[in-house]
């Protein structure tokens, strides 16, 4: 392991997910009881758009600064949420079958304004099967992102402010298909959903649900769950952290981190059990109370930056490495 100035820290270690699951399945085989899905997610993705948009409705007459206000207060906790039912949806664990899951995520995505949620599962997946390899982990920062941001509060805030529009271009360098037929679906759909607002309520409603989503994901103390889950913040070579506060419960424990990363089979509704199952192994993690000090921690400390996270060489290179290193025919002859 290593790091030098102004780069991230690189790793020869394997991915940290993929020997720990081994350990506890042989250890606690009985977490495997909890694999399984949640079809009654489907329920809370309905009766969260519904909050959504009966507030963009209560909202489409208020003056501006009420619009921002709830937005803040009350619409950026219903817009996270969303995120993770996409999150859920993504993962396969509210129904058997694809497009059911699929169709379930599209749902979540309406008040997030932008078509995001069957691309989200495409690079999201990837994140899984290849954390901190670079342009294969769209969770990881562009290089040129992290020089720019550097270790600069106000550039911390405004690297947060527009968390999505960076997140969108980091999608760029992955090596895998981010357009087919289901994300026109999506985005026929979305449009569908934001010119309906617009016309029935107004551009204030259409504000209001726009606004949410950008605080849900950005600057605000929901955004430090974007820190708390991979960066570097409170040990120098633990790269996955969970958050055990109370933000859980309005979040569906999507605080569970390692958790999740070691078995993303498991449904939101059952990550504390696992957690209860084998504490050895995840009580003797660091782990994060406030989501609140965090990001406070993250922009105000400047020995903490985008440079804070931990990357390792692609798969698909070392093996070539290897195979470049072996001695051919001719040379053993």
């Amino acid at each position: 392991m290593h790091t030098k100035s102004q780069d991230f820290v690189w790793s020869t270690e394997p991915n940290p997910h993929h020997v720990r699951v081994r350990q506890i399945s042989k250890q606690h085989p009985e977490v495997k009881e909890l694999i399984g899905k949640n079809p009654s997610t489907i329920f809370f993705i309905i009766g969260l758009v519904t909050a959504q948009v009966a507030g963009a409705y209560l909202l489409k007459d208020s003056p501006w600064w009420l619009v921002f206000l709830v937005a803040y207060v009350v619409g950026a906790f219903v817009s996270h949420a969303l995120w993770v039912m996409i999150h859920e949806c993504s993962h396969g664990l509210l129904f058997k079958g694809k497009v059911p899951n699929l169709l379930a995520g599209i749902l979540a995505n309406f008040p997030h304004i932008f078509a995001s949620s069957v691309s989200f599962q495409r690079y999201h997946l990837k994140h899984h099967a290849h954390q901190g390899e670079h342009d294969l982990d769209a969770d990881l920062p562009d290089f040129w992102e992290a020089r720019l941001v550097s270790n600069n509060p106000f550039s911390k805030m405004l690297w947060f402010l527009l968390f999505p529009v960076f997140q969108v271009c980091r999608t760029a360098r992955l090596n895998i298909e981010l357009f087919d037929r289901w994300v026109v679906i999506n985005w026929i759909f979305q449009i569908a959903f934001d010119v309906a607002i617009i016309y029935f309520f107004g551009p204030k409603a259409f504000v209001y649900m726009l606004a949410s989503f950008f605080f849900s994901v950005g600057l605000h103390p929901l955004g430090a769950r974007w820190i708390q889950e991979h960066y570097l913040t409170l040990h120098p070579t633990q790269e996955t952290y969970s958050y055990y506060g109370p933000l859980n419960k309005v979040a569906f424990n999507v605080g569970y981190h390692n958790e999740h990363h070691d078995f993303p089979s498991i449904p939101w509704n059952k990550l504390p059990q696992l957690k209860t199952k084998a504490p050895s192994y995840y009580d003797s993690l660091i782990s994060h109370q406030s989501w609140t000090k965090l990001i406070l921690l993250f922009i105000f400390n400047p020995k903490l930056s985008l440079y804070s996270r931990m990357l390792r060489k692609e798969k698909i290179k070392i093996e070539k490495e290897t195979e470049s290193k072996q001695p051919t025919a001719e040379a053993v002859a």
